[in-house]
């Protein structure tokens, strides 16, 4: 798969999260092939995907806008790739836009928070704005993932 990845990463997340709360309060585990699976072992699963997403990934790069050293700089996203009125009182017309979603320059308006569709299946992010697919933030991205930090947050110390 290459188109928004990071999707798979924050659903995955918060279902394995929610699954080991339900397991935890059920007391429970499942067998899974002849694998016990425990709610710890979801936990753990969970959090390296989160950890993933937040830079220990081979590209060192989180794909949370603002998160970390090193972070998506060219997202596609109008609000943040266009300078803001203070930088540029005239105004934009929507067609006027497209010379600066094709610019090399980061945007200059940093959406912080907003997580981008992130890497291809072969770990390469271009961080490039025309590529909406691994670079546009999305609700169906990030709502996942605030369950999932959430949840982490809360059993800090359990994992």
């Amino acid at each position: 798969m290459s188109d928004s990845n990071m999707q798979y990463a924050t659903s995955t997340s918060f279902l394995l999260l929610a699954y080991a709360k339900y397991l935890t309060s059920a007391h429970k585990v499942v067998d899974c092939g002849g694998a016990v699976v425990t709610p710890a072992r979801l936990r753990t699963a969970a959090k390296k995907q989160v950890d993933y997403l937040l830079g220990d990934n081979p590209l060192k790069m989180s794909y949370m806008v603002g998160y970390g050293p090193r972070y998506p700089l060219r997202i596609h996203h109008r609000g943040s790739s266009l300078p803001s009125i203070a930088a540029h009182p005239a105004k934009i017309q929507c067609s006027s836009g497209f010379n600066i979603m094709h610019s090399q320059s980061p945007n200059p308006n940093i959406l912080v928070g907003a997580v981008v569709g992130g890497p291809d299946q072969h770990d390469q992010f271009p961080d490039q704005r025309s590529d909406y697919e691994q670079s546009e933030p999305a609700t169906y991205i990030n709502a996942p993932l605030v369950g999932s930090l959430a949840y982490l947050a809360h059993s800090f110390g359990q994992l």
